[in-house]
């Protein structure tokens, strides 16, 4: 693996023993609230905290970019890192959730790791170099069309504003597939695409610590990821649409269609 690979999931697996231990005592958990539905965590903290530490220990002049605030600047190599993605099911003890990283050079995200440290699964992805789940290569579903396919979710719970326009594109999706899933994490949904698990996801409003690894890792296996115009603006925007080719053309369609009425 890539360096930079090995040292992002040096980072993950270390948090991922942070949280684990952590599980065992939710009780005692301190839990702020960031804004509206939008829950942190000590552990939250403290994970990124270990994360940023390997990472600027090995590459001490890179640039950080973290969800809980954690920020170190100066260089074209941008880590962009989510320490626990899925704080609401983890507060609750409900076994999604996950330690996202992503490596960014200038305008490309280079290398990326995926880490649910309940199931152990480590998914991993450097650009031009495919995509993995524990060191074994994974292509996007060969599903072909949105009748029997699986895709995955998730709801804007923090922007209620938003429900009536997402819930338009939940009724015109919903028909057409045999099932929608919600689980909680983005950043697992997408590698759940990489892997072939799910056919396709979408969402809105995202971050792009939540976004940046599980793009690549669609990409390198074989699938497409892209914004509501279908366009390269995912991370920018926070609007998702991600599947192999013909699943995610599918859905994009439909969600256009649905935003267009």
């Amino acid at each position: 693996m890539h360096p930079m690979i090995n040292i992002a999931v040096k980072a993950a697996r270390q948090a991922g023993k942070t949280i684990l231990s952590a599980l065992e005592h939710l009780e005692t958990i301190q839990v702020s609230l960031k804004s509206r539905n939008d829950f942190v965590t000590e552990i939250d903290k403290i994970a990124e905290q270990e994360i940023t530490e390997i990472i600027l220990n090995a590459y001490p002049h890179h640039s950080i970019l973290a969800e809980e605030g954690t920020e170190a600047s100066g260089n074209q190599h941008l880590w962009i890192i989510d320490p626990l993605d899925g704080t609401t099911n983890f507060i609750h003890g409900f076994p999604h959730f996950a330690i996202s990283i992503a490596v960014k050079y200038r305008d490309q995200i280079e290398h990326g790791v995926i880490y649910d440290p309940i199931r152990q699964d480590l998914f991993t992805a450097t650009r031009g170099g495919g995509a993995k789940l524990n060191e074994k290569k994974i292509r996007v579903s060969p599903h072909k069309k949105l009748e029997g396919s699986l895709v995955g979710t998730g709801f804007p719970y923090a922007h209620p504003q938003q429900l009536k326009m997402y819930l338009k594109t939940f009724e015109e999706l919903f028909p057409k597939v045999s099932g929608i899933r919600r689980c909680g994490s983005a950043a697992l949904d997408l590698a759940y695409v990489a892997a072939g698990y799910l056919d396709g996801f979408w969402e809105f409003n995202l971050q792009p610590w939540d976004i940046a690894a599980g793009a690549l890792m669609i990409k390198e296996a074989g699938g497409i990821t892209s914004d509501l115009h279908g366009g390269e603006n995912y991370i920018e925007s926070g609007n998702i649409i991600a599947g192999n080719p013909k699943i995610h053309k599918e859905i994009l369609e439909s969600v256009q269609k649905a935003l267009e009425e």
